[in-house]
């Protein structure tokens, strides 16, 4: 045991041993810790509410939710953090803290592809947090309706998926849509075969989204070869429908498990485990730059030998990455095309501003879908 001095009647004792903390005392210490957090919490608030007043004061309308800073807040602390705390808890910490602290400075409502549990809903809560307004609709074109008429501050829509590729019909409603892309979420989408019994026995049906049961199949056919697969418009319908039918399974998050009270049969089940969607923030409002950024560009080519090569040009001469280029039907015109462009950097800067430019002169037509955050 180790040794040390204690003082006993205002006198330094050498020698005596150190006795370790017993249980109490460490609960007394985290309780004290505890109580100084709340209060730290609070205090951050008060500073939040004065921010909140000070946007509202210069523009009415201003979106309170500033991913560039949150961004700047939790690279900074996991930067900061030494440990034993992980670092990827403080990033669920932080995004929670400040999701409470954005509900302070007014409501914030987020609009997505719903119901409840789906992979679009886990994503709006890994942006926004527990502490947003989530408002679930039924189709893409509702996402954008919704923020579009200011029923809600920010939409969420998936764009693509590295298994299944885009989702056009994203890609489609921006031709006539005014909305801006303030950011962009990136969920790792993971499936789970969910029952009431949790047990693999028995199983007679199995539902999900067709989008699910093709990233499963592989495992589909060698674990349930004879099960049959009915597609229905959702994982977490197909939870849902799991509650009343205890022959059935559905292939589903695990939010929707516990949400509707199933049972895991087999976790992981998605033949590609490296299967990630990404989603697109919509907002009425541009996001501000931060220097870790992307661009998106709608634009239509002039049909003739070379025109891609040409309008692609400008970005190279500038020193600008393409990180990705979609085509479309125009639906406009036969064999005219629209193409959807991702490029690093932010519309403000200087060289991506004037390749731009260059390229506008080559369209015939070009639309600034916006500036926003890389995932990170």
């Amino acid at each position: 045991m180790p040794r040390g001095s204690k003082t006993i009647s205002g006198l330094e004792v050498p020698g005596l041993p150190i006795m370790p903390k017993d249980m109490f005392e460490y609960r007394k210490e985290i309780d004290r810790i505890d109580d100084e957090i709340v209060r730290l919490l609070n205090e951050r608030s008060k500073s939040v509410i004065e921010i909140g007043k000070l946007k509202k004061e210069k523009d009415a309308d201003a979106n309170l939710h500033t991913p560039g800073r949150e961004a700047a807040i939790i690279e900074r602390l996991t930067k900061l953090n030494t440990g034993p705390f992980p670092s990827d808890a403080i990033r669920s910490v932080y995004r929670e803290i400040m999701s409470a602290s954005l509900s302070l400075e007014g409501p914030q409502k987020v609009a997505y592809l719903g119901p409840r549990a789906t992979f679009t809903h886990m994503a709006c809560m890994q942006k926004f947090g527990s502490s947003a307004q989530y408002v679930p609709v039924h189709s893409i074109k509702e996402v954008f309706s919704e923020v579009e008429r200011g029923r809600a501050n920010f939409g969420v829509v998936p764009i693509e998926n590295t298994t299944e590729g885009v989702v056009n019909h994203t890609l489609d409603m921006f031709i006539d849509s005014n909305l801006l892309i303030y950011g962009e979420i990136l969920q790792e989408v993971s499936h789970h075969l969910l029952s009431k019994s949790g047990l693999i026995e028995g199983i007679k049906k199995i539902y999900s989204h067709p989008h699910a049961i093709a990233q499963c199949r592989n495992w589909l056919e060698t674990n349930l070869p004879d099960v049959p697969a009915v597609e229905v418009a959702s994982t977490a319908r197909a939870a849902e429908l799991c509650i009343d039918e205890p022959s059935s399974a559905a292939i589903a998050s695990e939010l929707a498990g516990q949400l509707y009270g199933l049972k895991n049969i087999k976790a992981r089940i998605e033949d590609n485990v490296n299967n990630f969607t990404r989603f697109l923030v919509l907002s009425q409002k541009a996001s501000e730059q931060t220097g870790k950024d992307k661009t998106s560009l709608m634009l239509s080519v002039k049909d003739k030998v070379g025109a891609l090569y040409d309008l692609l040009r400008p970005f190279a001469s500038h020193g600008i990455s393409m990180t990705k280029i979609e085509s479309r039907p125009s639906q406009r015109k036969a064999w005219e095309y629209i193409f959807f462009v991702d490029v690093e950097g932010h519309i403000k800067e200087d060289r991506v501003n004037k390749a731009v430019e260059e390229i506008k002169g080559r369209c015939l037509f070009m639309k600034i879908l916006g500036s926003y955050p890389v995932h990170s």
